[in-house]
């Protein structure tokens, strides 16, 4: 990395060089993409009241109406918080409405289209990045420290942000020779390449001088390329140094070798006077296809254009060699045609949507079978303590302070005239059971997302993300059995408890195994466990999502109906189990192909 610039190596072994994007442009990105992100939000909300206040005509209260209205606004909340951020970056080639407009990209360190996978893991780290509160302290810190000014998501998700330039124009020095000029080629340049570039600076700004100013420096320079200008005699010394610095532009673009230099650096003029007019029109061409896609070529323009990507790495690497490393206006102008074709031809394809089944339930559950030990860990660190906790307090009451809010006691209290008058758990109308089953999935997702994230700790909040939970239930438990209405939580808990509790088995899973790369990598750089794990961990949340989608609704709709009887909710628990078991089964066949390890990864 030089300064602010990233080097990474092409499928072609050829070195192109990105910009890293600063902290104020991505701070800008974020600004905007929260903004789009509100917009679409009440978008949804304002949609959903006027379709919804439609059926008050039909029957409909206007209470169901809000009811179903603020459930759809709690959904599209989480759903744009999280999902916009991941199916922008990778169905997009990395960008985001506000990267887009900020002409930021996120790529993967090798270069190479961002995937679903890391893309995942890089947003799902927003949780703790975002840290305290929501002012991304953690994770403004982290990009001044780190530095390819990496936020934690990055580090985890093995990601870059990159600034793209605007397709450049061919350096003046690369431009076609006139047809005047090519008739007497010079073969040398007077000027070595510091010399001219000394005075194409001072031509350029020469205009923007004060008189006594440019003179003073008409006078150095006159004096440095003295012998240079000889052939210029009988004019002024400002028009001798224009006169120089047109021939030595017109010796570059004839390909003409620099004083001084040997070797492969003599070929550099070469190479450009050569291959400019290729590199221009293959400059138009990327242009036509970065605005309507490959498939805007036709199938013999995409293998000429690939054919002529492959001449234009092949002109880098040569021109490199030629510049010894360093930089100048061609390897820049190079460099940017080559990172764009790049992007282009290695974006991601399309998702299809067996894929995605695919995903759900064959890689999902491999993983988890996988990770079987880190689950049974995160198992232990939640049941056990929920285990002595329950003992504990149903021991003594009055132990549940030290772990439950004072309305959890109140909440006991009403539970016992509950069960005594024939009641439920919890008393909710139908019409707010929607809004209360979106609710409980948005919260125990963002539970699990947290557990996975907090695995950046090296498993320290991660664990106690499960013992704290683990805590809290056991008391709950706890509480109700000293109380004499343990049925009560029971007939409440019973229908979702299978599917909730092993999801968050899976996420605290997932952050464990975080955990373990930053203590025990093995063999691995600890940054490349890091990553390996951490795509490992994104599938493991990605089941515990798909798990709580369904905890939600049944919480929501099934748990709160109180004239169930304790018997019919424990069956619905057994039915989820065996459902979990043929799930987690999923995948074992001898014939089942090999899935990939998330939609559209490496």
């Amino acid at each position: 990395m030089i300064g602010d610039r990233i080097e990474v190596e092409t499928p072609e072994l050829v070195v192109v060089s990105y910009d890293l994007a600063g902290v104020g442009s991505r701070v800008a990105a974020a600004i905007l993409d929260l903004l789009v992100c509100l917009v679409v939000i009440i978008g949804i909300y304002v949609v959903a009241m006027s379709m919804l206040r439609g059926r008050l005509g039909e029957g409909a209260s206007a209470d169901a109406v809000f009811g179903w209205a603020l459930a759809l606004l709690v959904l599209a909340q989480f759903a744009v918080t999280w999902l916009y951020y991941v199916l922008f970056e990778a169905l997009a080639d990395g960008r985001t409405i506000g990267k887009r407009a900020m002409r930021l990209r996120v790529v993967r360190d090798g270069g190479l289209s961002v995937t679903f996978a890391s893309s995942a893991v890089r947003n799902l780290m927003r949780i703790v990045d975002m840290q305290p509160g929501f002012s991304y302290g953690v994770g403004l810190i982290t990009m001044i420290l780190n530095p390819r000014a990496k936020r934690l998501g990055d580090i985890a998700g093995g990601t870059l942000v990159v600034r793209e330039a605007l397709l450049p124009s061919l350096p003046a020095a690369a431009r076609p020779a006139s047809p005047a000029a090519v008739a007497a080629p010079r073969l040398t340049a007077e000027l070595t390449e510091p010399e001219f570039a000394l005075l194409a600076r001072f031509v350029e700004r020469r205009g923007e001088l004060d008189p006594s100013r440019r003179a003073a420096f008409v006078a150095q320079l006159a004096a440095r390329f003295a012998e240079a200008l000889k052939p210029y005699e009988g004019q002024s010394p400002l028009a001798r140094l224009v006169a120089l610095h047109a021939a030595e532009g017109e010796a570059r673009r004839q390909g003409a070798a620099v004083r001084r230099d040997t070797g492969a650096a003599r070929e550099r003029h070469a190479i450009v006077a050569a291959n400019a007019p290729r590199w221009a029109a293959f400059a138009g061409r990327l242009q036509a296809a970065q605005g309507g896609g490959l498939r805007s070529l036709g199938e013999r323009g995409v293998r000429e254009f690939v054919a002529e990507y492959r001449e234009l790495t092949a002109d880098l690497a040569r021109l490199r060699t030629a510049t010894r490393g360093g930089e100048s206006a061609e390897v820049f102008y190079l460099n940017r045609l080559v990172a764009g074709a790049h992007n282009l031809l290695y974006r991601r394809r399309a998702v299809a949507p067996a894929e995605v089944v695919r995903f759900l339930f064959f890689t999902v559950p491999q993983e988890i079978r996988r990770s079987s030990r880190a689950v049974a860990l995160a198992a232990l660190l939640l049941f056990v303590p929920m285990a002595v906790t329950a003992f504990a307090v149903r021991r003594d009451p009055e132990a549940a302070a030290a772990f439950l809010p004072p309305a959890m006691f109140d909440r006991a209290e009403d539970g016992v005239r509950a069960a005594r008058e024939g009641g439920g758990y919890i008393d909710v109308p139908e019409i707010h059971r929607p809004v209360m089953a979106t609710g409980i999935i948005s919260n125990n997702v963002q539970v699990a997302f947290l557990a996975f994230a907090s695995g950046i700790t090296a498993g320290i909040l991660t664990l106690w993300v499960l013992v704290s939970n683990g805590f809290s239930i056991g008391a709950i438990f706890g509480l109700y059995a000293a109380k004499g209405i343990f049925p009560l939580i029971l007939a409440f808990v019973a229908p979702h408890g299978v599917l909730e509790l092993t999801a968050i088995c899976l996420a605290g899973a997932g952050g464990l195994l975080m955990g373990e790369a930053v203590f025990l990598p093995g063999p691995r750089t600890r940054r490349r466990a890091l990553v390996e794990n951490a795509r490992r961990a994104a599938t493991l949340v990605a089941g515990a999502t798909f798990l709580l989608l369904f905890a939600g609704l049944l919480e929501g709709f099934v748990s709160p109906i109180p004239w169930w009887p304790l018997e019919l909710k424990l069956a619905v628990s057994g039915v989820t189990a065996a459902l979990l078991w043929l799930y987690l089964r999923q995948g074992t066949a001898p014939t089942a192909r090999p899935a990939p390890s998330a939609p559209g990864s490496d």
